[in-house]
């Protein structure tokens, strides 16, 4: 009896260095998931280009799933149901952190998961995160917020194209859009930045995208094309298939158009500007997620800003409108195509 207990001391104490310690787990197996939310589909270059820091971050630690909401191309009607989708799909994962992906998931997922322990990390987000759910109460969730550098990038023009007077600013009705206008410009749709008339029209369907464009030199002299995913056509149709909308924009605009995020410059698309990208989100949110990971707490880690934008530009636009960069901007300045 002595010897057989003796054997299975000499095995455990040979198993335990297989087994994983506290600090090993830390780091993650892969069978622990990580859910991540999409807001919009699959297909966006916004959403592609954050999951793919998202992966090259945690992608050899964890599992990620996915799961798109697809709130740009359905009808809003649609979109609680959508969210319940989600969460049905979170009950089934049991995952040990999620990240929501924009203002819609953490709109309509945040209240939810904040009466959880499972931590959660959001990105893209325009509004304050407090609009989605009680701060003072959820201590799980925190995470990174997007901040267009819309004025900074108006008031820019005027470096390029010293004679601007007036500018037109295109966006969708979607949530983010309304957002911006709130956030960013105060609710006011018509302003002065920087000398600059701007005006900041909401656009709900396709056909009045295309109009706003065609008639936009009869008052303004510089176009900013803003989001556009969730357009439709008068017929209920979704025009969000790829890059239409921009190359549209691009070839019919009489006025050199310019914008807001990277997905939208290139040399058949927007000029360029003061840009915001996806994957730094992205960066911003694993950098988050591993710390929570690691044992620290989300309620103590204070939400942050990825980027205040970077200069990225369109050869090809540049010399469509005859556009030389300002020696100032140096060695900032991205170039595509």
């Amino acid at each position: 009896m002595r010897a057989l207990c003796r054997r299975a001391v000499l095995f455990c104490l040979l198993l335990c260095p297989l087994l994983p310690s506290p600090s090993h787990a830390a780091h993650g197996k892969l069978d622990d998931v990580i859910l991540v939310v999409e807001s919009y589909n699959a297909e966006m270059p916004w959403d592609i280009s954050y999951k793919e820091a998202l992966q090259e971050g945690l992608g050899a630690r964890y599992r990620l799933e996915y799961v798109q909401m697809d709130t740009k191309r359905l009808p809003k009607a649609q979109h609680a149901a959508m969210a319940d989708k989600a969460w049905a799909r979170y009950l089934a994962l049991r995952p040990v952190l999620v990240v929501l992906g924009d203002d819609a998931a953490l709109s309509l997922l945040g209240p939810r998961l904040g009466a959880t322990t499972t931590p959660v990390v959001y990105l893209g987000i325009n509004n304050n995160p407090r609009a989605y759910f009680d701060g003072a109460l959820v201590k799980n969730i925190t995470g990174v917020l997007e901040r267009p550098v819309l004025k900074r990038n108006i008031a820019l023009v005027k470096k390029l194209l010293p004679h601007t007077r007036s500018a037109l600013v295109l966006f969708d009705t979607d949530i983010t859009s309304q957002v911006v206008l709130r956030e960013t410009f105060g609710g006011q749709r018509v302003q002065i930045i920087d000398g600059i008339r701007v005006e900041f029209r909401l656009i709900d369907n396709w056909e009045e995208w295309q109009s706003a464009v065609l008639g936009a030199r009869a008052e303004h002299d510089v176009l900013f094309v803003g989001l556009y995913q969730a357009l439709h056509d008068r017929a209920g149709k979704s025009v969000n298939l790829s890059d239409e909308v921009v190359r549209w924009t691009s070839e019919h605009t009489p006025i050199p158009p310019f914008c807001f995020w990277d997905w939208a410059v290139g040399a058949n698309k927007a000029i360029g500007g003061l840009v915001l990208h996806g994957k730094e989100q992205g960066r911003a949110a694993t950098e988050i997620a591993l710390k929570i990971l690691s044992g620290t707490s989300p309620s103590t880690i204070y939400p942050v800003t990825a980027d205040r934008g970077r200069f990225l530009y369109s050869r090809k636009q540049l010399q469509r409108y005859h556009i030389t960069l300002p020696p100032d901007l140096g060695d900032a300045v991205g170039l595509t195509d």
